[in-house]
Order: structure tokens, then C-alpha cells, then sequence
């Protein structure tokens, strides 16, 4: 391992080199997760009696993620009557509803499986139970105080729960119950052959884990990493490589970052704009031509999303200005923002970009359909403020004032009244103001030092790359330098290209701060917080720095 990356590894908690070696043989048994064994019982018996199951997945990418994966292994250990339903956000909305039940009806199932969902569905459960038929629920997101009335529940945050990563993301959780049911029906003798290799579904486990922005603990970084390798080695489902190629990503240096910015927003965007069931079709199509043909509509639905979140973020920005003073110490600890005509699947967007900017809790509301006197919120966090459990603790004090909500530490949804907003927002904001220290509140930004003048080279641009896979709770290195400016210059309307200058390093760097451009030209000296990539536009092999601050240098 390159020196940069064994001080960048102990940096984040690695220890020893056998820690840094995502091997698979370092992942976690199964048989830690409770629940994991009846759930294994009831999903091999329904292979071996070829049952009818229906996967109902979420509308995230995550659930579009893990749907697949669940279709994919169920048919690779024998079930020949697998299909699947994605709720419709403004239709049936969140998880398996009584409403998605209904929709359910004419598939004849024999057993729901639930991916990401499920653990705060009671209604939907019961409503399935009462029509005979058996459900096991696969989820990560915290519990509430009551569990559904599922056959069997896997959730590694269950409270007793033994299982030593509690950050597997809903993709994950269901690919540990396809590992255990593998293992059952091997025990009762159904693969006479060679055994279904699950490690085939690992590129679709890795995309999830890492959209979904779980941390990525040892066990996540084994899963992650071995999918990595397995798109960068070309061997990756057919709707995989075609959502890469309409994101201008290269297969053979494909990393965690080219999923947050490149195939996560592809797949969301039909779960935000249209019906997550085209993200799923894509995952699960064989065929290249219709891969490609799917990952061009979900191309389009993207482009359509990117104008509606603008527009959106446009009118946050503008409530943002009202609010006096300008979001700092002494302003609200958390902010609560609506505007009737947003669009429910693009809040969760908004939330987070605007969670960025003033570094405070942020939930965004829209109607949950147009015209509806509901409002569905999408949350979004910081460190050291468990946006779930505040908004338990919200409910616990003003019992029907919220309608529904779920979610974990850093993400959550909330269902209430729109008449209930103003009374919403006031209760939420003194519980920020109770949980959070204000100093949590002042935005600073941790990396990991400066480089060297000969650490700026392509084999450590191609070392940081390929390491990692970095990401929540393994964050991606930062560093930072003070250069001295050459030249600059505005591209694509308010993006800044810098041409620098490091004391010790001879040649220029080449440097781009996407937004960067506020009307003004930078300082001839400048301190700089910046990731360093590769840059191979138009195949010129180099490197860039990707800045995220910039300040002027005394």
C-alpha cells in the first residue's frame, strides 16, 4: 500500500494491514441477525414449493437496489415464480401501505418480502395478513415502539439485536437473507450442480450501500469494495454498464464517488419524477439493448429532475433570505421549509443541498400530491443531531400532531397536515434547540492535511481513486495547500478553472471549483481545501484538484 494511503487509512481507525484487506472472507456470518433463521425457513420452503413472491421494494435507490438483488437471488437458488412492486410515491405512498396492498391483489402472492421497508408498516402487514398471506420484512431503518406482525423480521437495529455492523443498508440485509437462505437449501439438498454465486449480485449491493450513504464500517467497506471490483473488471449487470456509459464514467476507474454523482441519480430520479419501477427494470434487464434503451429514459426523467430541483432550491434559497438573521449562531437551530408547488420526490434533494449551505437540520415539505392538504417532508441532518429520534421525541410530547415518520440518524420522512405545519415547526425547533450544542452549528471543514510537492502525481491520484471505497464515516481524503494563483478563469457560466502554483513542485496544477464563481476573481494567494483526481477529459492522463473552499492566504 502507497504510503499516502496507510496515513490516510490510519487516519480513519485502520489499524493493522489485515484490517486494510476487504477481503469477502472478512465478512460478517449471517447468523449474527436475529430473526435471519426464520426468515431463511419460510423464503427456502417458499423456493421448494414454488410459491408466488412478490418483492415489494422502496423508491429510493437503496430499495431499487435491493429489490433487485432480492429478484435476481431468488431466481439464482430456484424460485420460478418471483416478481416484484415498488409502492408509488404519490399513489400508494411510503412502504408496503394497505393501499399497496391493494394494488398487490391481483398478483396472487403467496409471501411478501419486504426490502428496505417494512419495519414501520404495521398496517400494511396486518393488511397482508389478514388476506393469507405470509410476509418477512428486510429492513435497516430504526424501529418504533411496535413491530409489525410479520412471519419474520430481519433488521440488524432490532433492540437485542447481536449482529455486530449496524450499518448495512437495506440492500445489504436482504443479501445476507439470500446468503442464509443459499445456505438452508443447500443443507436440504437443492443445488445437485454447481451453487448460485451470490458474489454476481455484489455491483447492485455496492451501488445501494454507497447511495443510500450508510457508514461505511468494515463490513460495508468489504461489501462496497468487492463490488467495486467487480464493475471496474466489466463484470456488472447489463443496466449497470449502461447507466455508467449515459454518465460518462469510466468502468475501468469506477469508484464510490462515480455512484453518488453518477448512477444514484439516474436510478432515484424515477422514484422522484416517475415510477421506480423503470430504475428496477433496468437493474434486472439481461439484454444490453433494452439495458441501454431504459438507461436512456432514465437519462431524460434525470435531466427533468435536475430542472425541477433547481427551480425548487431557487425558491428555498429566496425563504432562506427571509429569515432574519441569515442562519447562524442565534438563529433557528433547525429550519422547516414548504412552498406548495414543490414536488414531493425532489424535497429530500432540497433538504440536503440546503442543509449544506446553512449546516443546521433542514426538512423540506411539499403537498403530497397536487392540490392535497397533506405534506409529506423529506429530512436531512448534521453530525451530532439524530434527526429520527427528535422526531420521535416530537411525537412523544404533541401525540397526533405528526401523521408518520421513519428514517435514522442523518435521513427521515414525515407525514402531517398542512394545517399542522406552523405548530410542526415550533415543536421542532425547540427540539433542536434542546438536542443541539451550539457550537455543532458552526460549519468547519476536517481533512487531512496538506500534500507534498511529489505527492500531486497520477500514481497517487489513481491510488486515491481506487482506494476507500471511501464514504459516510470513511470520508473521502481532503487536504489543503496554500498556492499561489497563475491564472483563472470562469467556465460554464459560475464554475472557476484555476491555474496554481505549490512552493516545492515545479509544474502548475490544474484546479476547477464547480459554483465558484460568486462575480469576483480570486486572491493571488490562496488557501485551498481540495480532493485530488484524475483528469483524463479527452484522454490527456493528468490530474486536477477539485476544490471545496478557498480562502485568501495572509
Amino acid at each position: 500500500m502507497p504510503p499516502l494511503l496507510q496515513r490516510l487509512y490510519a487516519a480513519r481507525g485502520v489499524r493493522s494491514g489485515a484490517e486494510a484487506e476487504l477481503r469477502l472472507s472478512r465478512l460478517l456470518p449471517p447468523s449474527g441477525l436475529s430473526g435471519i433463521e426464520a426468515a431463511a425457513d419460510r423464503l427456502a420452503a417458499a423456493v421448494l414449493g414454488q410459491q408466488r413472491i412478490v418483492v415489494v421494494g422502496d423508491f429510493d435507490c437503496d430499495g431499487a437496489t435491493g429489490t433487485a438483488v432480492a429478484v435476481r437471488g431468488l431466481r439464482r437458488l430456484g424460485a420460478r415464480q418471483v416478481d416484484y412492486r415498488v409502492p408509488h410515491r404519490v399513489e400508494h405512498g411510503y412502504g408496503l401501505s394497505p393501499a399497496l396492498i391493494e394494488a398487490i391483489v391481483p398478483m396472487r402472492p403467496d409471501l411478501l418480502l419486504t426490502v428496505d421497508s417494512g419495519i414501520a408498516c404495521l398496517a400494511g402487514v396486518d393488511a397482508a395478513k389478514a388476506r393469507g398471506w405470509q410476509v418477512i420484512v428486510t429492513d435497516h431503518h430504526l424501529p418504533g415502539s411496535r413491530l409489525p406482525n410479520a412471519d419474520a423480521i430481519v433488521n440488524p437495529n432490532l433492540p437485542g439485536d447481536r449482529f455486530a455492523s449496524k450499518a448495512l443498508a437495506g440492500v445489504g440485509v436482504v443479501f445476507y437473507l439470500l446468503l442464509a437462505t443459499r445456505a438452508r437449501l443447500r443443507a436440504l439438498g437443492q443445488f445437485t450442480g454447481v451453487e448460485p454465486d451470490l458474489a454476481e449480485l455484489l455491483d447492485l449491493v455496492a451501488i445501494g450501500t454507497i447511495a443510500d450513504l450508510v457508514p461505511l464500517d468494515g463490513n460495508n467497506r468489504v461489501l462496497a469494495a468487492a463490488g467495486l471490483q467487480r464493475i471496474r473488471r466489466g463484470r456488472c449487470q447489463p443496466g449497470v454498464r449502461a447507466l455508467a456509459e449515459r454518465a460518462g464514467r469510466r468502468l475501468e476507474t469506477f469508484c464510490a464517488s462515480d455512484i453518488g454523482f453518477g448512477l444514484a441519480p439516474r436510478i432515484n430520479a424515477a422514484g422522484r419524477l416517475e415510477d421506480m419501477a423503470l430504475g428496477i427494470e433496468c437493474l434486472l434487464a439481461d439484454d444490453p439493448a433494452r439495458a441501454g434503451e431504459l438507461a436512456g429514459v432514465l437519462e431524460d426523467i434525470n435531466a427533468e429532475r435536475r430542472g425541477v430541483q433547481q427551480q425548487m432550491l431557487e425558491e428555498a434559497e429566496a425563504a432562506l433570505d427571509r429569515i432574519e438573521p441569515v442562519p447562524r449562531v442565534g438563529s433557528p437551530p433547525a429550519l422547516c421549509l414548504f412552498e406548495p408547488e414543490w414536488h414531493p420526490g425532489v424535497v429530500g434533494l432540497v433538504a440536503s443541498r440546503i442543509k449544506e449551505r446553512v449546516n443546521r437540520p433542514v426538512i423540506a415539505f411539499a403537498p403530497a400530491e397536487a392540490g392535497s392538504s397533506r405534506l409529506r417532508g423529506s429530512a436531512r441532518s448534521i453530525a451530532g443531531f439524530h434527526i429520527r429520534d427528535a422526531l420521535a421525541a416530537v411525537d412523544a410530547r404533541h401525540p397526533g400532531l405528526i401523521e408518520r415518520f421513519g428514517g435514522h440518524a442523518m435521513a427521515a420522512g414525515v407525514s402531517l397536515a398542512v394545517t399542522a405545519l406552523d405548530y410542526f415547526r415550533r415543536a421542532f425547533e425547540r427540539e433542536a434547540a434542546e438536542r443541539l450544542d451550539p457550537e455543532t452549528l458552526d460549519a468547519e471543514l476536517v481533512g487531512d492535511g496538506p500534500l507534498a510537492g511529489d505527492e500531486f502525481g497520477r500514481d497517487s491520484a489513481e491510488a486515491l481513486r481506487l482506494g476507500g471505497p471511501w464514504g459516510q464515516g470513511f470520508p473521502e481524503p481532503l487536504f489543503d495547500n496554500v498556492f499561489e494563483l497563475l491564472d483563472w478563469r470562469v467556465v460554464g457560466e459560475r464554475h472557476l478553472k484555476l491555474s496554481l502554483a505549490l512552493e516545492d513542485r515545479a509544474e502548475p496544477l490544474s484546479a476547477i471549483h464547480f459554483g465558484g464563481w460568486s462575480g469576483a476573481g480570486p486572491a493571488s494567494r490562496l488557501h485551498i481545501a481540495y480532493q485530488l483526481d484524475l483528469d483524463d477529459f479527452r484522454d490527456r492522463r493528468g490530474v486536477q484538484l477539485i476544490v471545496h473552499h478557498l480562502a485568501p492566504a495572509g
